[in-house]
């Protein structure tokens, strides 16, 4: 409590009749600490710190000496616990640790005095799809193979805006080569325009390797990577990736062989395309988007619930729910400053012109 408060209700409990200790027992003080706090101590804290500098503190040409030492070429990449015991070996005693830090902590020199930070990895660029085949996302995740210790590896390519599985390969190696032809069989197989495409991957080896991105380059694909062990960049593979691992039917043990992997995923995939009605695009499969019969569908329901508002208006005491179709994804959201916010065809134009 403020000195200044305490001392007013102390006042006026003692003017209202009560006891002086009995009224700073109250206040959990002491009649000893009332009394030496004085009138002047109601307009504030009267305590005041040292009023001259400490006899034993470092002078101006020792506090230079320990800016000298810390940034020499020598010192410059070691802490101050280093230093101290180093100099201390050679005969020579400038300040103590403690010192060292304050010095250079008064100095914001406390952190790295030279350029020998690990390189920042700022968000990957934004893109956003607002049609099929502008955007893909790829990634590799494991599968329980026959022989323990030993995985067969999943290969899928998602197209980010309709969610529709565009590729898959099931193999027992993680490979650049698998993936570039995975990439180019499916821009085969939906006649895809890799002028038009961006194709999203994590930093792993196989997504960096040359076969891939030569393959890339030669369909006029621009690749995007996310940052190094930053998952959340690839986020519509790794959700991809829990929907099927989280299916029913997904083995609670390893699979037989390759070929069974291979069956399963095909199932999975038949699934997900065209029975599997996805969140995030209002509940319609990803081949009936992928394919533009999603604003149809979309109608159908909004139809639906506007005749049953009408046959029963007391049950809706707003709108009827929102069918409208999701017009754009985006990929990497920048928020606040960090914001793009533009389409995917602009991006493109600025991926030329840095070429």
């Amino acid at each position: 409590m403020d000195r200044g408060i305490a001392r007013q209700l102390i006042q006026e409990a003692v003017g209202a009749g009560a006891r002086l200790w009995k009224a700073c027992e109250v206040l959990q003080l002491t009649v000893r600490t009332y009394q030496r706090w004085g009138r002047r101590c109601a307009e504030g804290d009267a305590r005041h710190g040292p009023r001259g500098r400490p006899a034993n503190s470092l002078s101006a040409e020792e506090r230079a000496e320990v800016v000298v030492i810390a940034t020499s070429e020598r010192f410059r990449e070691l802490a101050p616990s280093q230093i101290v015991p180093i100099l201390a070996e050679e005969g020579v005693y400038v300040a103590s640790e403690s010192s060292f830090y304050r010095v250079l902590r008064q100095d914001k020199l406390l952190a790295h005095r030279r350029e020998s930070r690990p390189a920042a990895h700022h968000r990957p660029m934004e893109y956003v799809a607002q049609g099929p085949n502008e955007l893909w996302s790829w990634d590799i995740t494991y599968l329980r193979g026959p022989v323990r210790g030993q995985f067969l590896y999943l290969y899928l390519v998602v197209d980010v805006w309709s969610r529709m599985i565009m590729a898959w390969e099931v193999a027992e190696e993680e490979s650049s080569e698998i993936a570039s032809g995975m990439i180019g069989r499916a821009c085969r197989e939906h006649e895809v325009d890799g002028t038009r495409l961006v194709v999203h991957s994590d930093n792993g080896g196989p997504m960096k390797g040359a076969t891939l991105l030569a393959t890339l380059q030669f369909l006029g694909i621009v690749p995007s990577f996310s940052r190094p062990r930053v998952s959340d960049d690839n986020a519509y593979s790794e959700a991809l990736f829990r929907t099927l691992k989280y299916r029913p039917e997904y083995p609670g043990c390893p699979f037989e062989s390759l070929a069974a992997a291979r069956e399963w995923v095909q199932r999975f995939v038949r699934w997900y395309n065209t029975d599997h009605r996805h969140s995030g695009i209002k509940f319609v499969s990803p081949s009936a988007r992928h394919e533009g019969r999603e604003a149809q569908i979309l109608s159908t329901r909004t139809t639906t619930y506007e005749q049953a508002r009408r046959r029963h208006p007391s049950r809706w005491s707003r709108a009827t729910r929102n069918w409208s179709p999701v017009e754009k994804v985006v990929l990497n959201p920048q928020t606040g400053k960090e914001r793009v916010g533009v389409h995917i065809s602009v991006q493109r134009a600025s991926f030329d012109r840095a070429g």
